[in-house]
């Protein structure tokens, strides 16, 4: 009976004295909380006013809610009566063993907020960067995803992709095409450029500034090789190019001008 008085007194001296810190510390997350919420979506309305992209919305606004999280849950912490020196030095610890661990992750992190900051591509460019070509699905803290020409989905470090080479195809606003063609040396060669030359002004798709050109490019062993480079939008690169190969050997046979190809040599016995 006396050591029932004695659990029971304790449990009243325990709850007296940690009660109000659980409750409190309760309280706090969830005002915390509600607080936390309200400023995240407040910096989402502010960002979509403003010319930010979705993927930098995106990037900083998970910043913002992970840092105030990490930091109502120090405050939680504190109010129960752990001391935040203690605390600093176990998370000291704890990420210095984690960004150990995680150097390559971190490295994707430290490449994504580059890219946010220097803004090297967006979401939609077409570019090539680590031996992928393909158009900006989505930049992600630590990935960047790239739809490939054949519909693949090529997910890529940030990391190699802040620190090596980018072609951003789409930055400038206009690609430029480039096709060869070869002519039978008899071609007149003035008459053959003025016929690719239609062809391409024909195209719809073919950006008349800057002008497409075809240009003699090299005398090879059995053709005149012409270089036949149309401009237009990197959305309308693929239409662009095959319509222009297509095109130039509709628009040379309808002229009469040969495309020289190896001939079967028939000999009659």
């Amino acid at each position: 009976m006396e050591n029932a008085e004695v659990w029971i007194d304790k449990g009243i001296d325990f709850a007296a004295e940690y009660g109000p810190k659980v409750i409190g510390a309760i309280a706090i997350y969830i005002i915390g909380s509600w607080i936390i919420k309200k400023i995240v979506g407040a910096v989402k309305k502010v960002m979509a006013k403003g010319t930010y992209d979705i993927s930098l919305q995106k990037f900083l606004t998970n910043l913002v809610s992970w840092a105030l999280k990490i930091f109502l849950i120090i405050t939680v912490i504190s109010t129960l009566g752990v001391e935040t020196t203690s605390l600093a030095a176990v998370v000291a610890a704890a990420g210095l063993a984690v960004g150990l661990a995680l150097q390559g992750s971190l490295s994707n992190f430290a490449g994504g907020v580059l890219i946010m900051i220097f803004k090297p591509y967006k979401i939609g460019d077409l570019v090539e960067a680590q031996g992928v070509l393909g158009a900006v699905k989505e930049i992600e803290i630590f990935t960047t995803k790239l739809i490939t020409p054949q519909n693949k989905l090529a997910i890529v470090p940030n990391g190699a992709m802040a620190n090596g080479n980018i072609i951003n195809y789409t930055a400038e606003g206009k690609m430029r095409v480039d096709t060869v063609v070869g002519v039978d040396y008899g071609s007149d060669i003035k008459k053959t450029k003025e016929v690719l030359l239609e062809m391409l002004k024909a195209n719809p798709k073919v950006l008349q500034d800057p002008a497409p050109s075809v240009n003699v490019e090299a005398l090879a062993d059995s053709s005149v090789n012409l270089a036949v480079r149309p401009f237009c939008k990197p959305e309308d690169y693929w239409d662009v190019y095959f319509g222009t190969i297509e095109g130039t050997k509709e628009a040379l046979d309808k002229a009469g001008i040969e495309i020289p190809y190896p001939h079967e040599v028939q000999i009659n016995k």
